[in-house]
């Protein structure tokens, strides 16, 4: 670690001003760093995916806790600095170049479970946490996420029914997950500062509730959600037996989608799967 010049210096040696289409804004401070690689706990010898490394300060405080990280980058610019990096940390780090969103972490990571920890582009932050989240093989086989996002998107994520911030990514982090607020971070910790709020989100997976379709709740919660404004009768209309499953469930179909709880959703999809013919 010592063979290593501060972050600052990577980056002006590499020219890596931090790219506005790639959705880059980069972290500095190593205590900051340590503190969100520390979030998903003792990670020595624990593999871990990464993706959008940059200059990789994030990278660094993984490895530095003894993480075997798989780190994915679009940016070629960073390459360089990545490759100086796995220098530094033997046989601990290995750097794909590619896109994260065309790529599978499942078949980047050897057999055993791990981790994803990501400073993630905020142009595509929502869409990979969408697809880990809707995994039709469950339990997944990543043990933790830990992911920074806007405040805004990660209020949605841990947010209760009845509130504003509660939606359709609500739902979907919380059937089958538990998910927590980890940290905020201030806009000035970045470089450069987004006009926005950060706070990092982590997720554990935990049990799927017994007979419900994974690919039916999305299918629920993406046409309800989808006509937020309108009374539920009228937003699940496309979805077939919804009618008859809130009559069962007692579901007032004048309700509109974000007054019903996760609990509410999973009984729908449970009810649908149990009755396809309803």
């Amino acid at each position: 670690m010592n063979a290593l010049p501060p972050l600052r210096e990577v980056i002006a040696a590499h020219g890596l001003n931090a790219s506005k289409a790639l959705g880059q804004n980069f972290l500095f401070d190593e205590q900051l760093l340590s503190k969100i690689a520390a979030i998903p706990g003792d990670l020595n010898g624990q593999a871990v995916f990464e993706v959008g490394p940059g200059p990789g300060g994030l990278t660094r405080a993984l490895l530095r806790a003894g993480a075997q990280v798989t780190a994915v980058e679009r940016d070629e610019r960073c390459l360089p600095a990545l490759d100086q990096i796995a220098a530094a940390f033997p046989s601990q780090l290995s750097v794909i170049a590619g896109d994260a969103m065309k790529l599978d972490s499942d078949t980047l990571i050897p057999a055993a479970p791990y981790h994803i920890v990501a400073n993630l582009p905020y142009n595509i932050g929502t869409a990979l946490l969408v697809r880990w989240l809707e995994s039709p093989i469950w339990p997944p086989r990543w043990q933790s996420l830990t992911l920074m996002f806007q405040q805004e998107v990660a209020e949605r994520i841990i947010a209760k029914s009845d509130t504003s911030a509660y939606g359709r990514l609500s739902v979907l982090a919380q059937w089958r997950c538990t998910a927590r607020l980890a940290m905020r971070v201030h806009r000035s910790a970045f470089t450069p500062p987004p006009k926005i709020m950060s706070a990092v989100v982590h997720i554990v997976p935990s049990a799927m509730p017994v007979g419900v379709n994974p690919r039916l709740l999305p299918h629920i919660t993406a046409a309800a959600f989808g006509q937020r404004r309108k009374m539920l009768r009228q937003s699940l209309k496309g979805v077939a037996g919804a009618t008859a499953a809130m009559e069962a469930l007692s579901i007032d179909p004048t309700r509109r989608a974000e007054t019903l709880s996760v609990g509410e959703f999973v009984g729908l999809a449970r009810y649908l799967n149990a009755h396809p013919n309803c």
